[in-house]
């Protein structure tokens, strides 16, 4: 092979960046290409950096995200991007009308997370329902007489709103189905007979339906129309026995009301994966209340879904560069003509 021939290959070599989250499952698929090279990107990398990293690989052709903003200045710097990819399955960090003037498509990993934080939406209900960190620590601080002052509560029989119909919510209703609760669902993008046809009732008016819950469990994409879905008004609808449960995205709920029903006991306690500034600031006021649990925006991140979504994302990819996108797949499906 003569030089100019290795530079010829070399240059024809179709960049992709990926996060350092991607797993080996995912990578492999790509390392199997002679025609794609790997460049890796920290997760938490600074926007500056990410720019300053896409222009001195330019051109830049496929990027798999995980949390990294992506819009207008990205597109620029990348020079020739062909395919946006997440991670995951929310992709409100991403200027998706941006990317559709340009006619690149937005992918995410489909149902590839979506048992992982269907799981976590019961276990963060199992978990307040049966006072877990309560009972813990009655038996590590030798309180055993006091466990008939705190007692447990069932999920069966119970009645659970759950704010979104998708590929998440619909998993979560049915593990709720399974516990014998009763399943309402608020989506008003879905057919109702879909609605029914899973076993649930479905709901046309949220704030109806609410005084009827004893667990609210959110499943909605984080939107304009669904910022602040959950301010104070929309909280003194639920009753005060109620848990409210949010795996979904952090503005979807307002922290400030959400903090004042829990003190005021307007509301028995809630779980929380996402939150409006990730990390929250240190000092939070939702830290210090006994009746809420937390976790890292982790719902949908487990060993298992790493592998998986990392897989599809990598499939996502080679699709596009094979000129076959998983249309299922694409967010902006007016790029696929």
């Amino acid at each position: 092979m003569s030089e100019i021939q290795g530079q010829e290959m070399a240059t024809n070599k179709k960049k992709i960046f990926v996060t350092e989250s991607m797993s080996q499952q995912g990578r492999k698929l790509l390392h199997a290409r002679d025609d794609i090279e790997l460049v890796e990107f920290p997760n938490m990398i600074s926007q500056a950096d990410f720019n300053a990293k896409l222009k001195e690989h330019a051109p830049v052709h496929g990027v798999a995200l995980g949390g990294t903003r992506f819009g207008e200045p990205e597109l620029d710097s990348s020079r020739d991007m062909l395919v946006v990819t997440r991670i995951g399955v929310g992709f409100d960090a991403v200027d998706v009308p941006a990317l559709s003037r340009r006619n690149v498509p937005l992918m995410v990993a489909g149902t590839a997370n979506s048992p992982s934080v269907a799981e976590c939406a019961l276990f963060m209900m199992l978990t307040l329902a049966k006072r877990a960190t309560e009972m813990h620590s009655l038996v590590r601080d030798n309180r055993w007489p006091d466990r008939l002052g705190m007692l447990p509560y069932d999920l069966f029989g119970k009645t659970i709103v759950i704010v979104g119909f998708g590929r998440i919510g619909s998993r979560t209703a049915k593990r709720c189905l399974a516990m014998e609760m009763n399943v309402l669902v608020y989506d008003p993008y879905k057919p109702a007979a879909d609605i029914k046809a899973a076993g649930c009732e479905p709901v046309s008016d949220l704030d109806a339906a609410l005084p009827r819950a004893d667990f609210v469990s959110i499943h909605c994409p984080k939107t304009p129309e669904t910022i602040g879905m959950f301010n104070a008004d929309r909280l003194k609808r639920v009753k005060p026995t109620a848990f409210l449960i949010n795996t979904a995205r952090g503005g979807i709920v307002d922290e400030a009301a959400l903090h004042a029903a829990l003190t005021s006991r307007k509301l028995a306690g809630a779980g929380l994966d996402v939150f409006e500034q990730e990390p929250p600031p240190a000092g939070h006021a939702l830290f210090a209340l006994p009746n809420v649990i937390m976790a890292p925006h982790v719902a949908g991140v487990t060993v298992e879904a790493v592998d998986r979504m990392s897989e599809q994302t990598a499939r996502n990819i080679l699709s596009v560069l094979d000129g076959d996108p998983v249309r299922q797949n694409v967010i902006n499906q007016d790029v696929l003509g």
